[in-house]
């Protein structure tokens, strides 16, 4: 199974490790209503939350992209490392969110979304 499938599984956790750093980091959660919950929090926990919804919304893009990557024949020694990167685009994404590091998450959120296009592109650059 390429890596490349692997780093899907990777992508597919982020939120939730994100989302255990909330509640592990805000007051006391409540799980009769955690949205309401994480809606309120402040801080790393809050921040812990937002990362964990924009990973919910940044994956569908590279899910779909590995996919069309690999059975559209691009190469895949190069796929792999594309969703290689990706996942470690994330992961840093994840620590500047964490850490409050606006500027530098965002350059991490705008490579992830190269990651992805790059993944899209590469059948058409096979050869």
């Amino acid at each position: 199974m390429p890596i490349a499938l692997w780093c899907v599984l990777v992508a597919a956790v982020l939120p939730i490790v994100c989302v255990g750093i909330a509640k592990a980091s805000g007051p006391r959660y409540d799980n009769r209503n955690p949205r309401a919950w994480l809606a309120q929090q402040t801080g790393v926990a809050g921040r812990a939350g937002a990362a964990q919804q924009n990973h919910f919304e940044a994956f569908p893009f590279f899910a779909v992209a590995v996919l069309v990557a690999i059975l559209g024949g691009g190469m895949i020694d190069r796929v792999n490392l594309l969703a290689i990167a990706f996942v470690v685009a994330r992961v840093l994404y994840t620590i500047c969110y964490l850490a409050d590091w606006a500027a530098l998450r965002s350059l991490m959120w705008f490579t992830g979304v190269g990651l992805c296009v790059a993944l899209f592109v590469q059948p058409a650059f096979a050869h």
